[in-house]
């Protein structure tokens, strides 16, 4: 769904262009400081890829596909400004920018694809989708429990587990649109990280072996284990966020 489109001489609007500076920026930041990385558990899950969804869901492919692009540069230039030894794989476009630029594109096609399903049907898929995330969160609890960890990730996750409850209830009780906002957010978030992980496997699996100086049996698992323990809490994470500003919005324009 795109919003008020404004003056269109182009490709894009002078409205559209502006929200692409707004949410790129807030993007770069993002990667620039503490904000763009979260701890659940025994990971960070970043936020650099929630503008990119705030601006597919609210202006379509085009404009998401754009911020999409500057969180590519903006991941290609904290690679190279901030190396850890993992970053080379990150040097190549194909896995720092084409899928974000893809993030952009594919989940407004997935948000649209929500909303036509039909409201009850919806919702079940958001119990499966719950349910993952809940035991995801309970694990990580669990685990700082385990190892007698009671510091800003055991708070963290009681945090996520207890937003992640009152987000649940909120799409249960309401209207199918917001639904699919969340599913559309959390569904996005798992496909972007196994596009990058597989990405990695396919075109530098030798480098990243070198880097985390570990046999490639134990890469694999890495790798395709990423997908899940990042995916999810950066999944929920970007549900959460991701549906209050673009029901927010979207209420403001009902208003007008």
């Amino acid at each position: 769904m795109q919003t008020h489109k404004g003056k269109k001489d182009g490709l894009l609007s002078t409205r559209q262009i502006v929200i692409i500076g707004i949410l790129g920026a807030i993007t770069v930041v993002l990667g620039l400081t503490p904000l763009g990385f979260v701890p659940i558990g025994p990971l960070n899950a970043t936020t650099m890829h929630i503008p990119v969804l705030v601006a597919a869901f609210l202006e379509g492919p085009v404009v998401g596909g754009f911020v999409g692009l500057i969180f590519g540069l903006s991941s290609l230039f904290n690679a190279i400004t901030r190396p850890t030894p993992i970053s080379i794989v990150f040097y190549n476009p194909l896995i720092s920018i084409l899928p974000r630029v893809l993030l952009g594109i594919v989940s407004y096609y997935l948000y649209a694809g929500f909303r036509k399903i039909d409201g009850n049907a919806l919702k079940k898929v958001g119990i499966l989708c719950w349910i993952g995330a809940l035991a995801f969160l309970l694990r990580g609890l669990w685990g700082n429990i385990s190892a007698g960890e009671y510091g800003a990730s055991f708070f963290l996750n009681i945090f996520f587990l207890l937003l992640s409850a009152g987000l649940f209830y909120g799409m249960w009780k309401s209207e199918s649109k917001s639904a699919a906002v969340v599913l559309a957010a959390f569904v996005s978030t798992i496909f972007h990280s196994a596009m990058v992980m597989s990405g990695i496997y396919i075109f530098f699996a030798e480098e990243f072996v070198k880097g985390v100086g570990a046999s490639m049996e134990v890469v694999n698992t890495v790798i395709f284990g990423t997908i899940i323990t990042s995916g999810v809490p950066e999944g929920i994470l970007a549900a959460i966020i991701t549906t209050g500003v673009v029901t927010a919005r979207l209420a403001s324009i009902k208003k007008k």
